[in-house]
C-alpha cells in the first residue's frame, strides 16, 4: 500500500523509495487509499518528485467531499507562528493561536502542510504536538479535521531537510508518481489541449522525465503548455516558451507531432461528413482526432458526429472516443449510436 513503519525507513525512503521497499502509487491509488485513512484520523505524508500532482491530488480529494482546505506552505512558516501570540485578559495571559488554524466549531476539514520537508528542522520540531496529539499549547484543532502533508524526496534535487525521527513517526507515509491513464483522465476532464493528450498518448515516458536542465517534462509543465498553446497565436510563435517549460528534447517532438498530425481543415470535413469522410491512417493522427472531438463533446453537432464515427473508428480508438465522452459529457450514453456500440463491445466497457 506504500506505507512505511519505521523512522529508518522513512529516511532510506526519503532518498531512494524502492531500495527502501516502498511501493509506487497511482494517483487513484493513493486518492483511495487517503479516503480510507482520512477516516482514521491519521495524518497521513505524501512523498513524491515535483510537478507530479500531490498539492493538486489533496485539493482535489478535499474539494470532492465537500471539505475546506486550509493549505500551509510549511517552509514559510516561524517555529513561533503556531503557537500564536499572547494577550492579557483579565488577570492572566492567554494565547490566541493565528488565524490560519481553523477554530472550535469549523467545519470538518483538511489541514495540509505542503513542503512540509523543506522547512528547517526547527519548524518541523514546532509540529510535534499539532501532528500527533491535534493540538499545541492551548489550542486544539477541530473534531472532523484532517492532517495531511506532502513534500519531495532527497533524489528529486529539491530542497529539503532530514525529518525528524520523530515528526516522521507521527505519519503514515505514502509514495506515487505520475500515471499516464490517470493523467489522461484527468486531462480529458480538464478539456486539456488535445494535442498534447495525442502526443503523450504515443510518448507516454515524456508524461513526467526529469533531467538536469532547467525546465523538464512533468504532468505541471505539460498543463503550463496547454494554456501556452491557447495564448499563443500559433504553434511557430509558441516553440521558445515550449522549450523553456518542457525542455528543449520534448519540444521538438512535440512540434512534429503536431506538425506530422491531422490539420483543422481535415478535422472540420469529418465532422461536417461523418458517415462519409476520409478518416486519417497515422496512429498520431487518431489520436488527435479522439482528443479534438473529446475536448468540444459540449457542442451537439459534435456529439453527433462522434456517435457515427464510433461505426467508422479503429476498435481501439473508437472505444478511446467513447470512454472519454462518458467522462467529459456523461450524458452521451443515451446517444443511439454509442448504446448499439455499447452492445456490440459490452466486454471493453467492464
Amino acid at each position: 500500500m506504500g506505507t512505511l513503519h519505521t523512522a529508518k525507513d522513512i529516511h532510506s525512503f526519503a532518498k531512494n523509495p524502492s531500495a527502501a521497499g516502498g511501493t509506487l502509487m497511482t494517483p487513484t491509488d493513493l486518492k483511495r487509499t487517503l479516503e480510507s485513512l482520512w477516516n482514521t484520523r491519521w495524518p497521513a505524508f505524501i512523498w513524491g518528485p515535483p510537478g507530479v500532482g500531490k498539492s493538486s491530488l489533496v485539493t482535489q480529494l478535499a474539494r470532492d467531499r465537500g471539505m475546506p482546505l486550509v493549505d500551509i506552505r510549511a517552509p514559510l512558516l516561524d517555529p513561533t507562528d503556531l503557537r500564536g501570540i499572547p494577550a492579557v485578559v483579565g488577570d492572566r495571559a492567554e494565547w490566541f493561536p493565528p488565524s490560519f488554524l481553523p477554530r472550535a466549531g469549523a467545519p470538518a476539514g483538511v489541514l495540509f502542510f505542503d513542503e512540509l520537508n523543506a522547512a528547517p528542522p526547527i519548524v518541523q520540531a514546532s509540529l510535534y504536538q499539532l501532528i500527533l496529539d491535534r493540538r499545541i499549547g492551548e489550542y486544539q484543532l477541530p473534531d472532523g479535521w484532517i492532517i495531511v502533508a506532502a513534500g519531495n524526496r532527497e533524489e528529486d534535487r529539491s530542497v529539503v531537510f532530514r525529518m525528524p525521527d520523530a515528526l516522521a513517526n507521527r505519519f503514515v507515509h505514502l509514495e506515487f508518481d505520475a500515471n499516464f491513464d490517470d493523467w489522461r483522465a484527468w486531462a480529458v476532464s480538464r478539456q486539456l489541449h488535445p494535442n498534447i493528450i495525442a502526443f503523450l498518448s504515443v510518448r507516454r515516458e515524456l508524461l513526467h522525465k526529469p533531467n538536469d536542465s532547467r525546465a523538464f517534462p512533468t504532468p505541471r509543465s505539460w498543463e503550463m503548455v496547454a494554456d501556452i498553446l491557447d495564448a499563443f497565436p500559433s504553434l511557430t510563435a509558441a516553440e521558445e516558451a515550449i522549450a523553456g517549460t518542457v525542455g528543449v528534447g520534448a519540444a521538438i517532438e512535440f512540434a512534429s507531432f503536431t506538425r506530422d498530425a491531422i490539420a483543422a481543415e481535415e478535422i472540420a470535413a469529418i465532422i461536417a461528413q461523418p458517415e462519409r469522410a476520409k478518416l486519417p491512417s497515422k496512429i498520431s493522427s487518431l489520436y488527435v482526432l479522439v482528443n479534438h472531438m473529446t475536448r468540444r463533446s459540449a457542442e451537439e453537432p459534435i456529439r453527433t458526429a462522434c456517435g457515427q464515427l464510433l461505426t467508422r473508428l479503429p476498435i481501439e480508438f473508437a472505444t478511446l472516443l467513447a470512454k472519454d465522452l462518458l467522462r467529459s459529457f456523461p450524458l452521451f450514453v443515451k446517444d443511439a449510436n454509442f448504446k448499439e456500440f455499447v452492445i456490440a463491445n459490452r466486454e471493453a466497457f467492464r
